[in-house]
């Protein structure tokens, strides 16, 4: 039995929690299913197929012709022919050559899509829901907290509709820390700070709600904070980076429908660590 506490951080009554949340922990399944959730994203890019050879350099290899480039003592390579002074005997098109063409450019037809079971996805949310129970997982990605977990509130926390109710709701359960924690920016390392990335925020409380709900926009603007519906519920989610132990809060309703739903007969028939198959 766990507590569950009301919008004032109470504790108003016990709850049961659903056979999902002793399921087997899978750190190799929750893995697969995030990376397939991140590759499905990544758009497909690639050069202009004209790219670099939009020329008229050639290669003249017959001797004794007009511009035989026989015994010459240049590279035999493809040249730019008549035109400016500044143009001539020019190389250009071979991927070593000024303003050739790549040896081997992107392609658009490259596949980043990561093919995952039905089956293995069910499991892998199962054993991520299972990994945000346990404490030591939780505190080490970071979370400040303090008490048992899970943390289930009242249905009317999906209710509340602004930002300042959701962060009053978060003090009341002991959370400023945890607020404090993710309201802190990081200056990313390398080249992706010039390319629209420049800060690396943490990831914070998920709130998971039974339904389309006004939490869901409310939540929006606390830094770190994620709210998300039980049919949305994904894998990245509970493990943002591949990383189980994500704390999260979860209504009376949301609790009543995940434990309605079927993850499938191996997950609580395996071992910790024992792989899928």
């Amino acid at each position: 039995m766990v507590k569950v506490y009301d919008l004032n951080g109470n504790a108003k009554g016990e709850m049961k929690l659903p056979k999902v949340f002793a399921g087997a922990y899978r750190p190799d399944l929750i893995q697969r299913a995030v990376q397939a959730l991140q590759a499905a994203r990544r758009r497909a890019y690639g050069t202009n197929l004209l790219a670099g050879q939009r020329t008229s350099a050639h290669y003249h290899g017959v001797k004794d012709t007009r511009y035989s480039m026989k015994n010459r003592e240049v590279a035999r390579g493809p040249r730019i022919h008549g035109g400016p002074s500044g143009l001539q005997w020019t190389l250009r098109t071979a991927p070593h050559t000024r303003k050739g063409r790549r040896s081997h450019p992107p392609k658009a037809e490259k596949k980043f899509v990561l093919k995952l079971n039905k089956k293995e996805n069910r499991l892998a949310i199962a054993a991520a829901i299972a990994a945000s129970i346990m404490k030591d997982l939780v505190s080490a990605r970071g979370h400040k907290f303090a008490g048992e977990l899970p943390l289930i509130a009242v249905n009317d926390v999906e209710n509340l509709s602004k930002a300042k109710d959701v962060s009053k709701f978060l003090s009341a359960l002991k959370l400023d820390a945890e607020i404090e924690r993710a309201t802190e920016k990081k200056v990313r390392a390398g080249k992706g700070k010039n390319r629209g990335r420049k800060y690396k925020q943490k990831k914070s409380v998920l709130f998971v709600v039974s339904k389309e709900s006004a939490l869901l926009k409310a939540a929006r603007n606390l830094a770190g904070v994620d709210a998300v519906s039980v049919s949305q519920l994904n894998v990245e989610l509970l493990a943002p980076g591949a990383q189980p132990g994500r704390l999260a809060i979860w209504s009376e309703d949301a609790i009543c429908k995940i434990g309605e739903i079927d993850f499938g007969q191996y997950t609580f028939s395996r071992a910790k660590g024992e792989k899928f198959g």
